[in-house]
């Protein structure tokens, strides 16, 4: 696992409070206005299981079509499914987004492997974090314990 270095230069990284007590919602606009956003609880009820599909009760808001992974995702909610690894971790956004409904793979509508880095302070909560790329690129940062995993979501 190589080191992680955050890009702090061209990233613009928004993180505010959300509605529930506890949750935080973190998003990134796109230069044309549209946005993308996630809203999560930090404190993390159950633990990760390395090859197991973990719900860290993500939700992710989606306001204008987006690419995953070579996926397209059209506007709407979702979950956020995570399978961390010891190597490799896999962000999965599905469909359903029934508070407490088991996984469905048949409700998938995007599954992305993550680059993998090791932090250098480790966490007890989960943090996510949008970097701001490009014009059409937001890269979103998971950290948990000592992994910092992340993925970019593409503007069509």
């Amino acid at each position: 696992m190589r080191a992680f270095i955050s890009l702090l230069a061209p990233v613009i990284v928004f993180v505010g409070t959300g509605l529930a007590q506890d949750t935080q919602t973190t998003y990134c606009e796109y230069q044309d206005g549209s946005e993308v956003s996630m809203q999560y609880n930090p404190n993390v009820k159950e633990e990760p299981k390395n090859g197991r599909i973990w719900s860290p009760g993500i939700t992710l808001f989606v306001q204008v079509p987006l690419t995953l992974g070579g996926s397209a995702i059209p506007l709407g909610a979702y979950t956020v499914y995570l399978i961390p690894d010891r190597k490799n971790w896999t962000l999965i956004v599905n469909k359903n987004v029934t508070a407490g409904a088991a996984y469905n793979s048949s409700q998938d509508v995007a599954r992305a492997p993550m680059e993998l880095g090791e932090i250098p302070d480790p966490t007890k909560e989960l943090q996510l974090s949008f970097a701001h790329m490009s014009a059409k690129q937001c890269s979103l940062r998971v950290y948990y314990q000592k992994v910092g995993a992340f993925v970019d979501f593409l503007e069509e």
